[in-house]
Parts: structure tokens; C-alpha cells; sequence
């Protein structure tokens, strides 16, 4: 028999059922042995699935209840099921179609009452009821005189809060009824949260009866939860379809609770899915895939469903959709998903969008009019790989990705002044990327760097990420898609990451100093001699360095231990290093990582495509943290080169990656675009005429242009700084600004170099244009209306510059697609 505790285990099995002549099965998704239900306060949730040949769909709230003997159990219209009295039960669910499936419940121990554990039994009711969440009584300074720690995570806080602040008014042992905690969550006293109970509610009978028992404490060191899983951890669900879950929490004992409705549920995605309270999914009218978090005593973990193009409630049927052969492993996991969702694949795009494409995303620049000539000349099989190669070898490529490293290494000046650190640091990363230079050396400079800046210019990371915790948080977050901003205060309510985890990754800084008596402009750091550790933030305990996951290690005291952190971070065996740096280049080239925002890799927000996710980790690992080499795979694989033009079956795909997704020009690539075309360069002060946007060395210079269009201002470690939504300011200023206008208009620009050149003829010089803004030939229509403009405007330098301006501001232009 399956002991449990207090609350019955919920674990997948099928168990007996009977089968219908279309060959469809019922069954309980329930654990394995006898079911015991221990004590009254004990709680099931049935979650009852059909199977029909390979698909599985929930009916749990479809099917009728019956149960032999009766009057032992009780089961709602949500399947939920509660004890009454002790004995044997067989449940049976049937439905209307004759399917049937049954399983043995024994419930016991209905006559004991036994006292109830503030950390385990009262606590996550406060967490249910959202009293303890950082919006409400869990905010640093609480609300309205009363105080919780956020999300429970420190219960013998909370019960002095409860029982004996404000002359332990919050609880009657001799009325718990009129116990102020009771009457605030039910209404009956003036309450800023509203009612957050009813009075007949399991909720409020289990506070009532905690009270009525002389709010004991319970055991101060009660079995922990360790995890918690759902059932069903995934499912392929239609459009629309619902879900009931159940949530387990494993102990530190070994025993196991169903704490379904004590657990918090979120969906990742409202717009693909609703979670309800009780753990019912809902999803919405669109394929793809959605998560839903489970919360539940410090534990988190998530349920994923995919959700095909089939719509199985109106029989919309679409044929088998058949997928390209692939040219690479990202092809072969792309395609598998997309088969499986029935979802088609746009067609590849042509020459001219792929060169487009790729020069913009590689080298951050339109292609020249020499380089769309001479990749619309080559006829070989080999054009696409050939450019690829092109592109990761010039110069454009290094300032790309060295503008995108150094934004978000917070490389940047701290006064009006270009720093000579921050010149430094911006020519070591664009050297190191132009270098090819391995990855896991790349960033290990950066860790444990010392010195000066003028004999190592990674030191200039210390240099703008000043603290201990803005240091943590930043590589955390950088190189290994962690946030624990979180776990510095307290237990991060989405990720199993605790205060000491966060004390034992900043431990590994500790050592780092900054010596006093130098230029501030140049300051020389270095490492002290003994032993790293920081403390506790609650015990004060000291705590030996730790990555994430990771044994404590031993650091001789006249060791670096950073040397150690990079160790760790750039193991191969590191479940976070490469996948962070894949994901992270993933969404540079798709326009949408496969875990979303790129560089939040928790449980609880899950890859859109795991396989895809592991394969781009495996192969960037194989080749020693080669990124060439990974952009390589990425850029060259059908995946990347499909059009951005939708189908009719694959319009509703957002996540899987069935097309090209079209995403706005980055500020810098932009305002060089429009450079380009106008033939009329930006002077930024301070640089050389000539000096590109993306070649700036960071992102303080004054640009109007570049703060409209979202330029970050490299004050935090997160891409998110970079704004690509648009807006009207934009609009109006690709429309009538007044530096738009001296572009167009300039001696020297390209509208009169076209009105100028008077020996070719108007057709080849629109070709021209068509060439240099889209890299694309003019299509007749598009000709034959440019030609006619031009006619009206009898041949003038304004009809030029409108050309000109047409152009910038069309989709196509501000756009790649």
C-alpha cells in the first residue's frame, strides 16, 4: 500500500477500464497500489482521460461519477474528491458512449484531528489567496500594518506577524469566527484585499479549525517539499480544448501529497491559455504550444501542451502536411513539431530576400550594389553558403555582433566624455568576435579579468557593473539565462533559486577589489588574498562559493575564485552555458527565441521546441563554442530561409516557426540603411566621417534618430532595453523631420546624383534604386508608376528625393522580412 501524507498522491497509470468497439479506452490518470485517503482534510482531484488510438483527451468533467458502497466519499462536479467516513470505495466514471473506467480508493483516519502545521498546512493558504503576494501583505513594508513574508518563504516570521503582533487581535482562540483574520478574508470587516473567503469554504475551515486548536506552530523542522510535478506534464490538446491538472509535491521524507488545490497555477501565455484556481487549462483559438506554472511551497514546475492547426470540435481535418527535406538538424526539429501541430511550412524565399536577409543579419547592413550584381550573377548551388562565408568574414559582421555584446555588457561612458575604457573594451570585443575567439574564452576573460584596462580591456566590465550583486546578476543572467535578481531578498517565486544559492554565486566575487589610489578613469583591480565566502542575508551564515545547481567548492585562499566560477560556467556539462548563448542567437536571426524572453531560462517558462533548444546546445558544444559555426547552422537551415509570406494553415503560428518572421530594423542598422540609400552619412561627435552607427563604441551618443527608433541605453544586462515596438514619433520622423528632409535633399546625396547623371536612362536608374533600398529588382508596375511620377515632375530633383523618401518609408524598407 502507497503511504501518503495527509493528502492522497496523484502519479499516472492507467488503471482498469473497459474498451468500446471503436477501440477508444478510458482512464483515471491516478497512482499505482491501493489509494488511501488520510483524514478528513485529505482532497483528490480525478483527472480521467480517452484515449483514441496515439491522442488522449481530458474528460474528466465530462464523465458521471458513481461509487460502490456509497456515503464514504464524496465527489463535486469539479472531480474533486473528499472523504466522509472511513472504508473501501470502487469510482467509477462512464461515459455516455458506454466507456468505463474504475479505481479503489480506502479512506482512514476520518475520526482524528490531528493539529495542524503552520508551515505546511496554513501558510500556503495565505499563498492560494494571493495575502502574502508582493502586491498585498508580502510587499517590504506590508500593507495597512500587517506584514507577511513574500510567498511564505519564512513561516516563523510570519506566525509571530499573526499571533502575536498588535496584541494578538488577528485571532480569537475562544470565537475563532470573530478572529479579525477570518472576518478581513470574508468581508465582514473592512478589508483593502475584498473578500478573499467564503465561510463555508475548505480554506476557511481549515484557518477556523487551526485557530480553534490554539494556533499551534507544529514541528519546526517538518519534512520539506523537495519538488512538485503535474499530471498530465504534457498533453497535444486541440484549439479551445480544457485540461484539468493535478499538482503532486514530493517530500523530503519520501512521501507525497496531491496539493491540487492548494497549489497557484499561471498560464505563460494568456493569450494561447487560462488557468483557473483549481487547475482547470482553457486554451484559446491558436496553435502553437503554451505552459502552465505550478507554484506550491517554494517548488515550481510547468505543464506544456502543444496545440495543432486540426480543430478536432468542428472535424476540420487538414491532410498530413508534408515538410521539406531538411538541410540541417535545426530543419529536422522544426519540421517534426510543425508535423506534429499539422501546421505547413511557407515556401523558401527567393536570391534577393535571402542576400537582404542574410547581409542585414550577419553584417547589420544593406547589401552594396557590387554584391547584388555579383550574387545575382553566380549560378552555382552553393551562392547561399558562399555568401554566408562572406558576410562572417568582413568587417561589418564584427561591428554588428561587438555593438550587440557591448550593449548589454553595459559597456558605456559615465559622463559627456568618450572614455578610453570604453573605447578599449569596445575594440577588445570587436576583436575577439572578428578573431573567431571560442566562446567559453570570451567569456572567461571577461570574469577574471584584472589589472588595468590598458593592459586588459575586459577589466572594464568591473569598471560599469559596480557591486557585488549587480555582478552576480548580470553574469547570471548574461552567460547563463538565469534572473536571480529575485533570490537576493528572498526565495524567487518562479524558480527553485533560494537566498543562498544567490549568497553562494556572489560569494565568488567577494575577493574583488578596487585599488583606491588610482585614476578613477583607470582604475586597477585585483584580487585579495583570502578565503571567498559571503553571508547569509537572513542567518549571517558564511557560505562558500556555488554555481547554480552545483556542489560548494574549496578555494585556496591565494586562488582567484573566479577562476573556479569560469570553470563551472563554461563545463560542457553546464545545463545553462551554451544553451543561454543558442537561445540567445536564435532570436537574433528568428526574431523569437525558442524560450522567450532569451535570456529567462527557467523551469517554468519552457522552450517552445526542447529538442531544438538540446540539438543547437550539442552542436555548439561539439564545435568548442564556435558562434561562426553556430550562425552557420542557423543561417543556412530551411528554417531561417522560408518566406515571411503566411499561408492560410500557418498564419496563427507565433512560436514554431512555420515562416520567417518579419521584425523591425534594430535603431543603429536603420539609421545606416537610410544612410546608404540617401547616400548622406551621419556625423556623430567625436568619430570620423564615415563611422556607422553599429560601429559606435557605446550607445551615448546623441542621436535623436536612434532614441526614436529604441536604442538602448545599456544601463541593465537585458536585450529588453532595446525597443522594437513602433509608434508615432517614428512616423512623423521618417515623414517630415527636418534631418530626414536634409538627407533627401543634400548636394551630395543620391537624388541628385540621380537627377545629374544624364547619360542612362530613367528605367536603369529606378532599377538602381529598387537595387540599393530592397536589394530587389522593380517589378513592371513599380516601374511603370516611378517613370510616370517622374514624367508629371518633369525629370526634377523633388520627384527624385520623393522616390527616395516613397521608398524609406515603405514596410518593405523598414522591415526585415
Amino acid at each position: 500500500m502507497l503511504a501518503l501524507r495527509f493528502h492522497l498522491v496523484v502519479l499516472a497509470i492507467t488503471v482498469a477500464c473497459t474498451q468500446a468497439l471503436t477501440g477508444a479506452t478510458l482512464q483515471f490518470e491516478l497512482s499505482e497500489g491501493d489509494i488511501v485517503l488520510r483524514g478528513k482534510d485529505a482532497r483528490l482531484q480525478l483527472v480521467v482521460s480517452q484515449r483514441d488510438g496515439d491522442s488522449l483527451r481530458d474528460v474528466s468533467h465530462c464523465v458521471s461519477y458513481s461509487v460502490q458502497p456509497e456515503g464514504i466519499i464524496d465527489i463535486d462536479n469539479s472531480a474533486l474528491v473528499v472523504p466522509l467516513t472511513n472504508g473501501a470505495v470502487t469510482v467509477s466514471a462512464q461515459t455516455e458512449d458506454g466507456l468505463v473506467a474504475q479505481m479503489q480508493l480506502t479512506v482512514s483516519e476520518t475520526d482524528n484531528e490531528p493539529p495542524l502545521s503552520f508551515p505546511s498546512r496554513i501558510v500556503p493558504i495565505f499563498t492560494k489567496l494571493g495575502c502574502n503576494s508582493g502586491g498585498c501583505h508580502g510587499k517590504a513594508a506590508g500593507q495597512n500594518g500587517f506584514k507577511l513574508s513574500l510567498l511564505g518563504f519564512e513561516p516563523r516570521n510570519d506566525y509571530q506577524y499573526i499571533v502575536a503582533e498588535s496584541r494578538s487581535r488577528r485571532v480569537s482562540h475562544s470565537q475563532p469566527d470573530h478572529s479579525l483574520l477570518l472576518t478581513k478574508a470574508t468581508g465582514q470587516t473592512p478589508h483593502g484585499g475584498g473578500q478573499r473567503l467564503v465561510s463555508d469554504s475548505y480554506e476557511y475551515r481549515m484557518l477556523r479549525r487551526w485557530i480553534a486548536q490554539g494556533v499551534p506552530y507544529g514541528n519546526d523542522n517538518p519534512p520539506q517539499v523537495v519538488s512538485i510535478e503535474v499530471l498530465p506534464s504534457q498533453r497535444r490538446l486541440f484549439a479551445s480544448a480544457t485540461q484539468q491538472l493535478c499538482a503532486i509535491a514530493h517530500f523530503s521524507d519520501g512521501s507525497r501529497e496531491d496539493v491540487t488545490r492548494a497549489a497557484v497555477f499561471q498560464s505563460n501565455d494568456p493569450e494561447m491559455a487560462d488557468v483557473s484556481t483549481t487547475g482547470l487549462v482553457t486554451l484559446k483559438d491558436l496553435v502553437g504550444d503554451v505552459a502552465i506554472m505550478a507554484r506550491y511551497q517554494g517548488q515550481v514546475t510547468a505543464f506544456r501542451a502543444d496545440i495543432p492547426f486540426t480543430r478536432e470540435a468542428t472535424s476540420e481535418t487538414v491532410p498530413p502536411v508534408e515538410m521539406p527535406q531538411p538541410n540541417n538538424l535545426i530543419d529536422t526539429f522544426v519540421f517534426k513539431k510543425l508535423k506534429s501541430l499539422d501546421i505547413p511550412v511557407s515556401t523558401l524565399c527567393d536570391d534577393a530576400t535571402f542576400l537582404r536577409r542574410a547581409s542585414l543579419d550577419i553584417a547589420g547592413r544593406l547589401p552594396t550594389l557590387d554584391q547584388i550584381h555579383q550574387f545575382e550573377s553566380d549560378t552555382s548551388t552553393t551562392k547561399r553558403q558562399a555568401l554566408v562565408d562572406r558576410l562572417l568574414e568582413s568587417p561589418g559582421y564584427a561591428d554588428y555582433f561587438a555593438n550587440k555584446w557591448n550593449t548589454i555588457l553595459r559597456n558605456r561612458r559615465r559622463g559627456n566624455e568618450l572614455s578610453f575604457a570604453t573605447v578599449a573594451f569596445h575594440q577588445w570585443i570587436r576583436d575577439r568576435i572578428r578573431q573567431n575567439v571560442p566562446y567559453d574564452e570570451f567569456v572567461r576573460a571577461i570574469i577574471t579579468a584584472s589589472g588595468s584596462v590598458a593592459s586588459n580591456p575586459p577589466v572594464a566590465w568591473y569598471q560599469h557593473v559596480t557591486g557585488i550583486n549587480e555582478r552576480v546578476e548580470d553574469a547570471a543572467q548574461l552567460f547563463l539565462g538565469q534572473r536571480v535578481q529575485c533570490a537576493r531578498c528572498h526565495h524567487h517565486p518562479f524558480e527553485k533559486w533560494s537566498q543562498a544559492d544567490y549568497a553562494r554565486l556572489s560569494a565568488f566575487f567577494t575577493t574583488v577589489s578596487q585599488k583606491g589610489d588610482r585614476d578613477p578613469a583607470e582604475p586597477l583591480y585585483f584580487v585579495r588574498v583570502g578565503g571567498a565566502s559571503a553571508p547569509h542575508p537572513k542567518s549571517g551564515q558564511a557560505l562558500t562559493p556555488a554555481g547554480l545547481d552545483a556542489p560548494s567548492v574549496a578555494i585556496p585562499p591565494d586562488q582567484d575564485p573566479r577562476t573556479q566560477l569560469a570553470d563551472w560556467m563554461t563545463d560542457p556539462t553546464n545545463p545553462f552555458f551554451a544553451r543561454a548563448l543558442v537561445n540567445r542567437y536564435w532570436k537574433h536571426f528568428l526574431g523569437r527565441g525558442i524560450v522567450e524572453p532569451e535570456d529567462d531560462l527557467r523551469v517554468t517558462n519552457p522552450p517552445s521546441n526542447p529538442e531544438l533548444l538540446d540539438g543547437l546546445a550539442a552542436a555548439f558544444i561539439e564545435s568548442r563554442f564556435d558562434t561562426k559555426q553556430l550562425i552557420r547552422l542557423i543561417v543556412l537551415s530551411k528554417t531561417y530561409q522560408l518566406s515571411s509570406e503566411p499561408l492560410e494553415n500557418n498564419l496563427a503560428d507565433r512560436r514554431s516557426y512555420s515562416r520567417f518572421y518579419a521584425k523591425r530594423l534594430p535603431a543603429e542598422v536603420l539609421l545606416d540603411a537610410v544612410d546608404h540609400v540617401t547616400q548622406s552619412q551621419t556625423v556623430f561627435d567625436g568619430m570620423p566621417v564615415g563611422t556607422s552607427a553599429i560601429s559606435l563604441p557605446d550607445t551615448n551618443f546623441a542621436s535623436y534618430f536612434l532614441q526614436v527608433f529604441g536604442r538602448p541605453t545599456s544601463s541593465t544586462a537585458c536585450e529588453c532595453e532595446r525597443s522594437q515596438d513602433a509608434n508615432l514619433a517614428q512616423s512623423l520622423h521618417l515623414l517630415n523631420s527636418e534631418d530626414m528632409q536634409k538627407k533627401l535633399s543634400s548636394d551630395t546625396g543620391r537624388a541628385a546624383k540621380l537627377l545629374a547623371d544624364t547619360t542612362r536612362p530613367q528605367e536603369e536608374k529606378i532599377r538602381e534604386l529598387y537595387h540599393v533600398a530592397l536589394s530587389r529588382t522593380a517589378t513592371d508596375n513599380e516601374l511603370k508608376s516611378a517613370l510616370t511620377y517622374l514624367s508629371e515632375k518633369q525629370h526634377s530633383r523633388e520627384a527624385y528625393e520623393d522616390l527616395v523618401w516613397s521608398l524609406i518609408n515603405s514596410k518593405e524598407f523598414l522591415f526585415n522580412h
